[in-house]
C-alpha cells in the first residue's frame, strides 16, 4: 500500500513538474517575442504606418483597458478581405499610364508589399457602378443561351484588370454577383426592380453556367457566387427582387443542379447578400437548400450580430460582402464606424470575409449607371492618368488584410473596456495579428495579455492599431535536383552569360526552352542553417555578389567558392509558387536590373520591395529521384488511375476505370496546396482539370474517391 502511494505521489509530482516546465517555457517564449504595431489614426497623421516595436514582459498589475487573447480557442477560418471591383473601377484604372496602374494594383493586391486584398467581388453583368446597364445576353427568348457573350464592357475593361491582378496574386478568390437578370427574363422587362419569371429559371441557371465557362476560357476561375445582390432592394439600377421562396426554388430546382452537372459544384453558392435587419430570409434558404454554403450580409440596416444569429441557426458559413463609404463623410467618423462594425464586428460574428464596396472611381464618383450611387467613394480615387488618392476604405481594409492571411483562424479575444474593440487571429505560419480600435475621445494605454505575459501600448483617440508577432514565413527546405530560376516579371531565367566558365562572369536573364542548357540549371545545397548555396550545373560555381558587397545595384556573378556569407541565400515562399531569394551577407534580394524584360538584362541585388522583378519561380527540370518518377510522369497506370498533362491545352487528365465523384488536390513540391477540384469519374471517359494558371514545374496530384487515395507526380513544361 505504501509503495502504491509513493508511486502515485511520484507520478503526480512528475506531472506537476512537467506542467510547470511547459508553463515556464511558454512564458519565456512569449516574453521574448517582439511585437510590431501598425497604426491608422482618425486625424490621418498616421496612415497604416509601422511603429517602433515593443516586447512582451511579465504580466503584472491591473489595467481597466485590458485586451486578453487566447490562441488555443479558435473560431472560423478566414477566406480573406477586399473590395468590389466594379466595371467602372476597371474603366478608370484602365485609363492610367502603365507604371501608375501597376503601382495601384500592387498597392491593393500584392501579398507582400501591398494590402494583400485576397477576395475580389465582381458583378455578373452590370452593377450600379458600371458605365451603363447591360447583360451578357440581350436576345429575348434565347433560353439556350446561344447568344451569350462577355463582349462589351467586361471584356474591354474588367477581365484585363483581373488578369493583371492574378499575376500579382495568383491565389485571389473571385466572388461574382448579378445585380439583375437580363430584362427579358423579368416580370417588368426593366433594369430596375421586377422579379425573375419562373418560366426562365432554367434559362437563368444556364446563363450562370455559360458565365463560368466564358470566364474559365479567359483563365479566370470563380470561387463563389451570390444569386442576387440586395434581393430586397428594387430601387437601384440595375436591381431585381427575389424573396426567400423564389431564391430557394431557383437554387434547388435549377442553379444548384445545373452547376453540379456542368462540373461547377465546387463553386460556393452564398445566399441572401443583403442587410442585417432580416435574419428570417437567410435562415429559410440555408436550412432548406443542400446546395447553399452560407449567407452574405451588408450593414445599411440592422445589427452586425445578425450574422451570428444566422450562423448559429443554420450551422453554415457567413460572409460580409459590402459596405460603402460616402463622399460626404469624415475620415475619422467613417474609419471608426467601419472598424467597430464591419472589420471587428463582422469577424467577431463569424464572418469569413470582410469586403468594402467599390475599389476605385474617378473624381466625379463615376462611372455609374443613370440610377447608380452618386455618393459612393472608392477606396481609391483615380485623379488622372498618373495620380491617384487613397481614401478611407483603403485603410479600413488595409488595417486587417495586410496582417491576417487567407487561412488564418480567429482566436479568442476580449476587452475589459467599452471603448476598446478587438479581434485576434492566428495565421497559417503561426504568427498572431490583433486588431484593436479605440473609440474614445482620448488616448488610452491598454494592456495586451497572452498567457502569463503582457505589454502596454498607448492607442490614440479614434485610432486603430494592428499588433503582429510570432513566427514568420519559414525558409523553404528540401529542394532536390536542378531548377530553372524564373523571373515573375519577365518569365526569363537565370543564365550564366555567354555560357562562360570563368569565375566572376556575370549572371543575366534569358529565355529558357525545354529546361534550358546547363548554364541555366541551378542546384540548391543546404548550409545546414536554413540557407542555401546556389550552384550552376555548367561549371559547379556558386551564385554570389560581386566584391562581397552589400550595396544596392551590385551585380550577381558565378564565383569559385570561398568561406563567406556572400555565397549563401535564403529562399522564402511568397505563396502561389513564387519565392524571394535573399543574400545572407547583404540582406538584399535577387533582382532583375531596371525591372527589365529583355534578354541579357543583368541580375543584381537590391533592397527587397516585393516588386515582380524580385519574385522567382523554381521550376524543377532534373530530380534526384528522376528515374523513380519517370514512369509516373508519363502517366503509368497504377491502382486504376492514369494521370498526365495534355501539353497542348494545359489540362490535367485523369483516366480511370472508377465511377463516381472524387476530390483532386494538386500540391507544389514544398507541400503547398495550389489547386483543388471535385471531379466526376466515368469509365471510358477522361476527367480533366484546367491548370493553365499554374507555373511550370513538378507537382504532386492527390486523388481521393470511395475506393481510396492515390498520389502521382506530374511535370508541367
Amino acid at each position: 500500500m505504501h509503495k502504491t502511494t509513493q508511486t502515485t505521489t511520484q507520478k503526480n509530482n512528475l506531472i506537476i513538474m512537467t506542467q510547470v516546465f511547459i508553463m515556464l517555457l511558454f512564458a519565456i517564449t512569449v516574453k521574448a517575442q517582439t511585437v510590431t504595431p501598425w497604426i491608422t489614426t482618425g486625424d490621418q497623421t498616421k496612415l497604416l504606418q509601422q511603429q517602433s516595436t515593443v516586447n512582451f514582459g511579465t504580466n503584472s498589475g491591473t489595467n481597466p483597458a485590458t485586451v486578453t487573447i487566447n490562441p488555443s480557442t479558435t473560431y472560423q477560418t478566414m477566406d480573406g478581405f477586399g473590395y468590389t471591383l466594379t466595371e467602372g473601377s476597371c474603366e478608370v484604372i484602365s485609363g492610367m499610364a502603365a507604371t501608375q496602374q501597376n503601382q495601384l494594383l500592387n498597392d491593393l493586391y500584392n501579398p507582400t508589399t501591398g494590402l494583400n486584398a485576397s477576395v475580389v467581388r465582381i458583378s455578373i453583368g452590370a452593377s450600379d457602378l458600371s458605365s451603363s446597364s447591360y447583360s451578357y445576353n440581350e436576345t429575348s427568348g434565347d433560353t439556350n443561351m446561344n447568344n451569350f457573350s462577355l463582349n462589351g464592357p467586361d471584356l474591354t475593361y474588367l477581365i484585363p484588370i483581373i488578369k493583371k491582378i492574378k499575376l500579382i496574386n495568383p491565389n485571389i478568390k473571385i466572388l461574382a454577383t448579378p445585380w439583375s437578370a437580363p430584362r427579358w427574363m423579368k416580370t417588368n422587362n426593366s433594369w430596375i426592380g421586377g422579379s425573375l419569371q419562373t418560366q426562365y429559371y432554367a434559362a437563368y441557371a444556364k446563363y450562370f453556367v455559360k458565365y463560368f465557362d466564358a470566364m474559365q476560357a479567359q483563365g479566370i476561375s470563380i470561387w463563389g457566387i451570390t444569386p442576387q445582390n440586395e434581393p430586397e432592394n428594387p430601387h437601384n439600377e440595375p436591381s431585381m427582387l427575389m424573396n426567400s421562396t423564389e431564391q430557394k426554388n431557383f437554387i434547388n430546382n435549377q442553379l444548384g443542379p445545373q452547376m453540379a452537372a456542368a462540373g461547377y459544384g465546387n463553386i460556393k453558392i452564398i445566399a441572401f447578400d443583403h442587410n442585417c435587419d432580416n435574419t428570417a430570409y437567410p435562415i429559410d434558404v440555408l436550412n432548406n437548400s443542400g446546395y447553399v454554403d452560407g449567407a452574405a450580409f451588408h450593414l445599411y440596416l440592422g445589427n452586425i450580430s445578425a450574422m451570428s444569429t444566422v450562423r448559429n441557426a443554420t450551422n453554415k458559413n457567413v460572409y460580409f460582402t459590402e459596405q460603402y463609404t460616402g463622399s460626404g463623410g469624415s475620415f475619422s467618423g467613417d474609419f471608426g464606424w467601419h472598424m467597430q462594425n464591419v472589420v471587428i464586428g463582422s469577424t467577431n460574428n463569424w464572418s469569413k470575409t470582410v469586403l468594402e464596396w467599390n475599389a476605385a472611381n474617378n473624381s466625379s464618383l463615376g462611372p455609374r449607371t443613370p440610377g447608380g450611387c452618386s455618393t459612393c467613394l472608392g477606396a481609391i480615387t483615380v485623379n488622372n492618368s498618373t495620380t491617384y488618392t487613397k481614401n478611407v476604405a483603403y485603410y479600413i481594409i488595409g488595417q486587417i488584410s495586410k496582417f491576417v492571411k487567407p487561412g488564418a483562424v480567429r482566436i479568442a479575444s476580449s476587452s475589459t473596456s467599452g471603448s476598446i474593440f478587438s479581434v485576434g487571429f492566428k495565421n497559417p505560419d503561426g504568427s498572431i495579428a490583433l486588431v484593436v480600435y479605440n473609440s474614445g475621445g482620448s488616448s488610452n494605454t491598454i494592456k495586451v495579455v497572452s498567457g502569463s505575459s503582457a505589454f502596454n501600448y498607448a492607442v490614440p483617440a479614434s485610432s486603430a492599431v494592428t499588433f503582429n508577432w510570432g513566427a514568420g514565413t519559414p525558409p523553404v527546405t528540401g529542394l532536390p535536383g536542378y531548377y530553372n530560376i524564373i523571373s515573375r516579371n519577365s518569365n526569363k531565367g537565370l543564365d550564366v552569360a555567354d555560357n562562360s566558365t570563368t569565375s566572376g562572369s556575370r549572371i543575366q536573364q534569358y529565355d529558357i526552352t525545354n529546361g534550358g542548357g546547363n548554364n541555366q540549371r541551378w542546384k540548391f545545397v543546404s548550409d545546414g542553417n536554413g540557407n542555401y548555396y546556389i550552384i550552376v550545373k555548367s561549371t559547379g560555381m556558386y551564385l554570389a555578389v560581386e566584391n562581397n558587397g552589400t550595396g544596392d545595384g551590385l551585380k550577381v556573378q558565378q564565383k569559385t567558392f570561398s568561406a563567406s556569407n556572400e555565397f549563401k541565400w535564403t529562399v522564402t515562399s511568397l505563396g502561389g509558387g513564387y519565392y524571394k531569394i535573399i543574400n545572407v551577407n547583404s540582406g538584399k534580394s535577387l533582382d532583375v536590373e531596371n525591372v527589365s524584360t529583355a534578354n541579357g538584362a543583368n541580375i543584381q541585388v537590391w533592397t527587397y520591395t516585393g516588386n515582380l522583378n524580385q519574385q522567382w519561380q523554381l521550376v524543377q527540370v532534373e530530380s534526384t529521384a528522376k528515374n523513380a518518377v519517370s514512369k509516373t510522369l508519363e502517366g503509368e497506370d497504377q491502382n486504376g488511375m492514369a494521370v498526365f498533362i495534355n501539353k497542348t491545352n494545359d489540362y490535367l487528365k485523369i483516366d480511370t476505370n472508377h465511377e463516381g465523384d472524387g476530390e483532386v488536390e494538386i500540391y507544389s513540391l514544398t507541400g503547398q496546396s495550389v489547386l483543388k477540384r471535385t471531379v466526376h469519374f466515368t469509365k471510358g471517359n477522361q476527367s480533366e482539370i484546367e491548370i493553365s494558371r499554374l507555373p511550370k514545374g513538378l507537382y504532386i496530384v492527390n486523388i481521393k474517391d470511395d475506393k481510396g487515395t492515390y498520389s502521382k507526380k506530374v511535370l508541367k513544361q
